[in-house]
């Protein structure tokens, strides 16, 4: 894989204000993308969240969340050292199944990154939000934001929405700080049996995510006034 160092990311720090993952970039505090989409999320996905909560358990609930969390970040890390040339052994079990997935998302996703312009980079957008993406590059010929993803099951198109917001929020932030035209966003997603899913979305659909992202970023402001 080719790198090309284009831009210079800056030095963050991660921290939590009053119970919510801010970034502290530039002395500013700032709402993390993923704590925005967090707390504007819609009545129904709540409510279908809860619902799945009271049918199998807030016990069994929890005991799932943990380990998909755990095992998404040993595929982080796996990918991220790839990335960076480094091998990363984790023998765990969770270690263990997060090296398949990795490897199903190098060889069928990975595989179609022609430039990396930086890996697990921050981003920001001053007074308003910052986060973390995995990849910032060019894949299948186009600027990208992407991000790696995990998965208990497959997913169909309409249940990532914010995945691809948050793509959204992430092409924003880079257009505004360094004046790129990123307008394509990448998940790729493997699932723990080792299925493999490509979500993109460019162009007008992804205008209306970030549009969509701009209708959140106002309503967490206004809730936090209130």
């Amino acid at each position: 894989m080719k790198w090309n160092k284009k831009f210079e990311y800056p030095a963050t720090v991660r921290g939590m204000v009053e119970g919510l993952r801010h970034y502290n970039i530039n002395n500013e505090k700032l709402p993390s993308v993923t704590t925005i989409l967090g707390k504007t999320q819609s009545a129904e996905k709540a409510e279908g969240l809860a619902r799945w909560r009271a049918r199998v358990g807030i016990d069994e609930a929890q005991r799932i969340t943990d380990q998909a969390a755990s095992r998404g970040t040993a595929m982080h890390a796996i990918l991220e050292h790839y990335v960076l040339g480094k091998n990363r052994l984790d023998l765990t079990n969770i270690g263990q199944e997060a090296h398949k997935m990795a490897d199903v998302v190098i060889d069928k996703g990975l595989s179609h990154l022609d430039e990396i312009w930086g890996s697990e980079v921050a981003l920001y957008y001053p007074e308003l939000y910052a986060g973390a993406t995995d990849l910032v590059g060019i894949y299948n010929g186009r600027e990208s934001i992407i991000d790696f993803k995990q998965s208990n099951k497959p997913k169909r198109r309409e249940w990532i929405e914010d995945y691809l917001i948050q793509l959204a929020a992430y092409a924003m932030a880079h257009n505004y700080v360094y004046q790129t035209k990123i307008q394509q966003g990448v998940v790729l997603m493997c699932t723990k049996d080792g299925y493999f899913q490509e979500f993109i979305v460019s162009d007008q659909d992804f205008q209306k995510c970030q549009h969509k992202w701009l209708k959140r970023v106002d309503l967490y402001y206004k809730n936090a006034q209130k």
